[in-house]
């Protein structure tokens, strides 16, 4: 008896020292994370050790001491914990099932971008008469892969670029460069007109004037129209920049003609870069080569381009060929030499007759 009452009062001593223990250290804590301002960062190694702690003491225990994070917290590092004990995906050979090979991920996305009112199923048809047997699931994770939206928003959300590609058959653009002249009156300015044609890049240089306004613009519209023979006698739409040149009775013309015109936004060059590279083609093979003395010597300067760019001029954006090239025909020496003789003497005539309105080169 009487050690059973000695062991009964060490056994409460102890507990009491406990329980102390535990109440100041809970007090300390609260006190300490009082002061912490904002959130309290732990490693992973701090958070294992926690939540081992947290999972043996219990939710309600938890509820009274704990101060760096929320009970539910804590147990959900310990479950995190668990799982990862027994995860066994870093001892894997392989991560499910294999990708979709790179030829017919390319055929998917083209077949989206090209019909942009297809749907998964659709192209999962089109993808099966090709021998690609895949499911409509993969279909929709190739194109989210590619930033490429549904067929209803894909519809809706068309690039310029396919724009572009899709009217280029029927897509005209114009625009305006100037050009400086010498005159008898001092240095001036004159503004050339021209309209492109995107799918075959033929040219056609509309008018030059020093004053392009209302007037002249209508009629320019007039003649580009002209049922039959004008420029844009077969073309559906006409891109053109936001230059105040381009007057509202000027539209009105060319949408009479059954031409939409389509205004560009502010300062974007790029959205007009076929008539933009004429412009640099022009400027930098003719115009900064020469010295031009009157309005006839632009004139002539600029249609002997025209021919040249057209029939002699091998275009990078067309396979390196010549856009409209001349018919050849097989000639006999004597024909040759008679077709020499002939050059020479036009060159020579040409020579005399220029030497009233002349064009002056610069080195070349």
């Amino acid at each position: 008896m009487i050690w059973a009452r000695m062991l009964a009062y060490i056994t409460g001593t102890v507990d009491q020292e406990l329980l102390l223990r535990n109440e100041y250290l809970a007090a300390e804590n609260r006190i300490l994370r009082a002061q912490i301002k904002g959130r309290l960062l732990l490693s992973d190694s701090e958070k294992a050790t926690l939540a081992e702690i947290a999972h043996r003491l219990g939710r309600q225990a938890l509820k009274d001491i704990a101060a760096a994070a929320k009970p539910d917290t804590l147990l959900a590092w310990y479950r995190k914990l668990i799982a990862n004990k027994f995860d066994g995906s870093k001892f894997r050979k392989c991560w499910g099932r294999p990708r979709i090979d790179e030829e017919t991920e390319r055929l998917v996305v083209r077949m989206a971008k090209e019909n942009s009112s297809w749907v998964y199923d659709r192209i999962v048809g089109a993808m099966a008469n090709l021998c690609h047997n895949i499911s409509d699931q993969t279909v929709g994770n190739i194109l989210k892969r590619h930033d490429l939206p549904p067929a209803p928003k894909r519809k809706q959300t068309t690039s310029w670029k396919d724009f572009i590609r899709s009217h280029m058959a029927v897509l005209a653009a114009t625009d305006f460069f100037t050009v400086e002249v010498l005159t008898l009156k001092g240095l001036r300015t004159y503004y050339v007109l021209f309209f492109i044609h995107l799918e075959s890049r033929r040219i056609c240089l509309v008018g030059i004037t020093r004053h392009p306004d209302q007037e002249w613009m209508e009629q320019m519209a007039r003649n580009v129209t002209m049922e039959g023979n004008g420029f844009l006698a077969n073309r559906r739409y006409l891109l053109q920049d936001r230059d105040s040149k381009y007057c509202p009775s000027f539209r009105q013309v060319i949408e009479t003609g059954g031409v939409k015109t389509i205004p560009l936004p502010p300062r974007s060059p790029n959205l007009n870069a076929y008539a933009e590279r004429w412009v640099r083609s022009v400027k930098e093979e003719c115009l900064s080569k020469l010295i031009l003395f009157g309005e006839s010597s632009l004139r002539r300067a600029l249609r002997d381009y025209e021919v040249h760019y057209h029939k002699e001029r091998n275009h990078q954006g067309k396979d390196n060929l010549l856009l409209f090239p001349l018919p050849t025909r097989a000639v006999s020496r004597e024909e040759g030499a008679a077709g020499r003789t002939a050059e020479v003497l036009r060159a020579r005539g040409s020579m005399s007759s220029r030497q009233e309105d002349p064009i002056w080169t610069t080195g070349f």
